[in-house]
């Protein structure tokens, strides 16, 4: 699958989700600490919060960022291990000045983490 093609797909799957079952699977996979930090969330049991079906909805800008991250948790995992993709989440990524995409999603530099995101899941496996 090409990179645009990867994109894509992972907008067109994050947009269909209801925002408890984005919340629901971005705590699973990179738990609430993580989910807290990148929506810009003082609470770390927020997100837990946000999966319930009956709870809370993530404020607009929140959600916006848990699209993002759950765009990128789409591209990464399809080529990845859990492990490697929410590394990639953490650590200090050469595209974003060395800052980590969880920070960068904070920051709002969407366009920039989704680029890093496309570009470390075409590159996977070289």
């Amino acid at each position: 699958m090409s990179a645009p093609h990867e994109a894509v797909t992972s907008h067109a799957e994050t947009s269909r989700l209801p925002a408890s079952e984005l919340a629901r699977q971005l705590v699973h996979n990179l738990g609430p600490t993580l989910v807290a930090l990148l929506a810009d969330v003082r609470d770390r049991k927020l997100p837990y919060k946000w999966s319930q079906t009956d709870g809370p909805r993530p404020r607009d800008a929140a959600l916006t960022r848990l699209q993002v991250a759950h765009r990128c948790w789409n591209m990464l995992s399809g080529t990845e291990s859990a492990d490697v993709a929410r590394s990639w989440f953490i650590g200090a990524n050469p595209h974003l000045d060395e800052e980590s995409p969880a920070i960068a999603i904070r920051d709002g530099r969407y366009r920039e983490v989704i680029t890093a995101a496309v570009a470390f899941a075409h590159h996977s496996g070289d």
